[in-house]
């Protein structure tokens, strides 16, 4: 019983910190193109749709699609 209520709470616990997550990479990714990279007119529209996809996640409380959705729109801008 007791480690059923411990696996639970971490795995709010997990959810809790991804959804803060988020945001955080949201604004990096947003701070790098504010400083126009060097990137490619494909790339910079990549990144553009991962952000928004990664947005949309976010809000829809798919936290860990959102990570890995702006976690590409990262490495695509080497942050």
């Amino acid at each position: 019983m007791k480690k059923s209520l411990i696996a639970a709470l971490l795995m709010v616990l997990s959810g809790s910190a991804l959804a803060f997550h988020c945001p955080a990479d949201m604004k990096k990714i947003d701070d790098a193109m504010a400083k126009n990279p060097q990137l490619t007119a494909e790339q910079m529209a990549e990144v553009k749709k991962l952000r928004a996809d990664g947005e949309a996640l976010h809000k829809a409380g798919k936290h860990q699609e959102s990570v890995d959705t702006l976690g590409k729109a990262m490495k695509i801008l080497k942050i």
